[in-house]
């Protein structure tokens, strides 16, 4: 028997035993959980305590064990809850015979509750003379070795669980997350801004130039896409049924490739705001990202993939046309598609030569891009690329367009919105024949959304950002900021040679 099995038997013999006493090692709540302390409020509130000095007054904690030490007479335990760690102490003629007699039964991992005397020990730390002990959650499986925690990165994400137990700095990753997605949100809300809901199922992928999952909705008898969009046409449907300033918070998906800035779903926010541009979205989202880093990291400054950025700096402005031309020598509006596949070849950079010539243009931009840290806008992009944006009526080649540029990435893109319903249709015919073509990422023509054009939308501009730009903020992958993502099973080997195996049974 492996000494994992072992743990497990002696642990599943210590339930029994407890049964057999009448004691529930897994009761429906904890009566004095409207009592409790956080772990860190108890030693903040009595951290001016003398050593070995015992106060008579009682506190109430519960959370998992971690450590738990024996040295005769005198017992340790550490104590985990939401908040952080506090040490219990169990000691003969002092903490009584019951809770004494219960704690031969604790295991590291088990959830207790407890009631106890603050002290602080004669090394300093404040602690818990244990007075009373209840068994909330008796543990079967051990715990991660405490010093080593979990060290195989699949795992860590496959068992999220046992990670952000045994790594406090993950637990953390996602209480920030929460403080991000928080600080968005009240910061749109204090603008005046509505928060509302649109459908993730839609009969057509619109709102952007990506690869939808596609599905069957069998009520309807009908093929619908997962949206690729944070609902961009049907909040700016409601741009056209009068309200001025919308947004949302919501899952998106794209059918794409996978890596350290992107899974295929995530979290996006995008708001609409009716009678303003790319002018006026450039000054509200510089903004909204400071008080989102001050809020999330305490500070404007942090660091991703070797670029230092600085938020407190004025923020740049980077043309396309121009930032390309320098970096590269190319001039987008006068090469032709073999001379710019010529380059590309030149900076030993993948493309597809079936695409459009702007679709190769764009990956110009992105190595462009690498070499920028921010922070930044990147505007006057070509309007093939654009087609739901207005285009700048001082050059209209291109649109009235912002990314913002953070650590050689984009973390967000805008644009003043396109309301000539006419241009729009004659844009969306051009993105259809590029799909026939082949261009996967090509824009289907949607006819609802020409339609309601044509009733009227105010002049407006719209920005997405997805959590991509939390990643950043913690200079992490993506996938690690994410508490469950999606992943293969652990059989997934076996489940393919079956499938096999049952595809040449039929055959």
């Amino acid at each position: 028997m492996g000494r994992e099995e072992q743990i497990i038997d002696e642990r599943i013999k210590k339930i029994n035993d407890l049964r057999k006493q009448g004691i529930n090692t897994f009761p429906d709540r904890f009566d004095l959980h409207e009592k409790r302390s956080w772990s860190q409020d108890v030693k903040e509130k009595y951290k001016s305590l003398k050593l070995e000095e015992k106060k008579a007054s009682k506190e109430i904690v519960a959370g998992r064990v971690m450590l738990k030490r024996s040295f005769g007479k005198l017992s340790f335990v550490q104590l985990q809850d939401l908040k952080g760690m506090i040490q219990l102490v169990f000691q003969k003629d002092e903490t009584p015979d019951k809770a004494l007699e219960l704690f031969d039964s604790v295991d590291a991992g088990d959830i207790i509750g407890i009631v106890g005397n603050p002290m602080k020990t004669k090394t300093g730390e404040i602690s818990l003379l244990v007075k009373e002990l209840y068994i909330l959650t008796k543990s079967i499986l051990p715990l991660p070795d405490k010093h080593k925690g979990l060290t195989n990165e699949e795992e860590k994400l496959r068992k999220r669980y046992l990670d952000i137990i045994t790594n406090e700095e993950v637990k953390e990753i996602f209480i920030k997350k929460q403080k991000f997605w928080s600080t968005i949100r009240n910061f749109l809300i204090q603008k005046g801004f509505l928060e509302v809901e649109t459908p993730i199922l839609e009969v057509s992928a619109g709102g952007a130039a990506a690869t939808p999952f596609k599905t069957h909705h069998n009520a309807l008898d009908l093929d619908v896409f997962l949206r690729i969009s944070m609902g961009e046409l049907w909040q700016k449907k409601l741009l056209v049924a009068g309200y001025e300033k919308t947004f949302e918070i919501g899952r998106q998906f794209r059918n794409e490739g996978m890596d350290a800035e992107h899974l295929q779903d995530y979290t996006q926010m995008e708001f609409y705001w009716g009678y303003a541009n790319y002018e006026d979205g450039m000054k509200l989202v510089e903004s909204m990202y400071k008080e989102v880093a001050k809020a999330v990291m305490g500070t404007l400054k942090f660091e991703r993939q070797g670029h230092k950025i600085d938020l407190s700096k004025k923020w740049e402005r980077y043309d396309f046309e121009t930032l390309i031309k320098e970096k590269t020598g190319i001039s987008i509006y006068k090469a032709t598609k073999e001379e710019i596949m010529k380059k590309l070849k030149q900076l030993e950079l993948e493309y597809d030569s079936s695409v459009d010539k702007w679709r190769m243009v764009d990956l110009l931009w992105k190595y462009c891009r690498k070499q920028l840290s921010g922070p930044g806008f990147l505007i006057g992009q070509p309007v093939e690329l654009t087609p739901l944006a207005k285009r700048n009526p001082e050059d209209p080649r291109k649109v009235e367009q912002f990314q913002v540029i953070l650590g050689g990435s984009e973390v967000g893109n805008g644009y003043s919105e396109l309301n000539d319903a006419l241009d729009q249709e004659e844009r969306f015919k051009r993105q259809r024949e590029l799909g026939e073509s082949g261009d996967a990422e090509a824009m289907e023509h949607d006819v609802g959304f020409v339609e309601a054009l044509k009733y009227g939308m105010p002049p407006a501009c719209g920005f997405g950002v997805s959590e991509r730009l939390f990643s950043f903020m913690m200079n992490k992958p993506i996938r690690e900021c994410v508490m469950f993502p999606l992943m293969k099973p652990e059989n997934y080997s076996e489940l393919k040679k079956e499938e096999k195996k049952e595809e040449k049974k039929k055959k």
